[in-house]
């Protein structure tokens, strides 16, 4: 069986409270250090992205894999999961969370951080909804989305992170009074938050209500997303958001969880029918280097290396 959905380990009060390189500029390690980042030996093939569940796992770990043959890092991206979406019932808006387990990783950015950034990896933070009833799909009105767009852009620039990412699940919508999912709520967050950081990451969790809601009053804004990606892991599904192949990932597996052999089939494919992106979850502090290997031979044509 493949997992549908991501199996998060939750801390208690987060169940209570809760990018081939990228052709940006500058990335936020320069802006954030004043150092210039080391270069970064050529990779050839898609982008690999992880997710890094940090309420058990440290960021530490995307860069301890290289490919044996050139030493390019595996993975072009790491996303920090998760911050969340919460509501304010005082004020009846929705603002932005850490958990302490999140909190702890962007106050230690010169630790967690930095060195990803100066190793060429691209290092973003998802957003979550949090059973609070706050979601990117009802927010009441366009301010109301330019808001949160400012809260999510003024973090990104605060800890020097290379953007965002959308997961439009759990949000619970309805939840302490507030609305169900509206067409315009998500169209408007985006465009100001692309408005906001228009050199930054903004990738799309293709999930929940929000995800499909890209359209509103004439304004489409899937070529705003840098990239898209299947969320159910161990399979294969086209996200439908009208992007490039190059900023696709149909492909999704679980380190340690989806059997080497579906990860290489996947990769196989994400090669074969020339998607751009490799989706990878949960990477965590044991050595998968067999796992991780199993699909870099088929996007890279080499082992991968892990230097703990």
């Amino acid at each position: 069986m493949f997992t549908l959905v991501r199996s998060r380990v939750r801390t208690a009060a987060l169940a209570l409270s809760a990018v081939a390189a990228l052709a940006f500029g500058g990335t936020a390690a320069t802006a954030a250090t004043g150092a210039a980042a080391a270069p970064v030996p050529a990779k050839h093939g898609p982008t690999s992205v992880a997710y890094v569940e940090v309420n058990n796992n440290s960021m530490r770990n995307v860069g301890k894999y290289t490919l044996a043959n050139g030493g390019g890092n595996v993975f072009d991206v790491a996303v920090i999961f998760a911050a969340n979406i919460n509501y304010d019932t005082g004020t009846k808006a929705a603002y932005l969370h850490f958990n302490e387990n999140v909190q702890r990783v962007l106050d230690n950015a010169a630790t967690e951080i930095r060195p990803l950034q100066q190793k060429g990896i691209k290092v973003v933070l998802s957003v979550l909804g949090n059973h609070e009833g706050a979601g990117f799909a009802n927010f009441p009105s366009q301010q109301a989305a330019s808001a949160f767009a400012k809260q999510l852009s003024d973090t990104v620039a605060k800890y020097g992170l290379d953007g965002v990412d959308f997961d439009d699940e759990y949000a619970d919508y309805g939840n302490n009074g507030t609305g169900q999912p509206n067409d315009s709520s998500f169209v408007h967050l985006v465009t100001a938050l692309r408005a906001n950081m228009p050199d930054k990451i903004i990738s799309l969790y293709n999930i929940g209500p929000a995800a499909s809601r890209l359209s509103y009053g004439g304004v489409d804004i899937s070529s705003k997303f840098d990239y898209a990606w299947n969320p159910y892991y161990g399979t294969w599904q086209v996200p439908r958001v009208a992007l490039p192949k190059s900023k696709l990932s149909p492909a999704a597996v679980e380190i340690g969880r989806t059997s080497q052999s579906t990860a290489a089939d996947l990769a196989r494919r994400t090669v074969s029918e020339g998607y751009g992106v490799y989706l990878t979850y949960n990477l965590d502090g044991a050595d998968r280097s067999a796992d991780v290997s199993a699909f870099t031979r088929e996007l890279y044509g080499s082992d991968a290396v892990y230097t703990p």
